[in-house]
């Protein structure tokens, strides 16, 4: 069940921030639910590796590197969905810390119901 949640939670953060975001294109409802899973698996799968292997980087500064690594896996996500496009990496990088923010959002609604 948590993780049907959170798949929700993925994908309605994916489509704030396509609408808020110029240069985040999701395009379609079908596009938005394979994004959100592949995101899933990404984040499950690679970004524990690309923690590990920045952390001092990480350390240094403070975790912000974090917004970068997922920055990477959005650009991840972005060759292998069809559907799913960002201008660059300055949009992946800015799409990061946008989900990041509304992912957080959404969530802290979701323990509340």
């Amino acid at each position: 069940m948590k993780l049907v949640a959170r798949l929700l939670i993925n994908a309605l953060a994916f489509y704030v921030v396509a609408y808020l975001l110029p240069g985040f294109e999701i395009s379609g409802y079908q596009a938005l639910a394979v994004t959100a899973v592949v995101w899933g698996v990404l984040s499950i799968l690679v970004k524990p590796v690309l923690v590990l292997l920045t952390l001092p980087l990480t350390l240094l500064t403070l975790g912000l590197f974090t917004f970068v690594i997922n920055a990477i896996l959005l650009l991840i996500t972005d060759y292998l969905v069809e559907g799913f496009s960002m201008a660059g990496f300055g949009t992946a990088l800015l799409a990061a810390i946008l989900l990041a923010i509304v992912n957080a959002f959404l969530t802290s609604l979701a323990k509340e119901v």
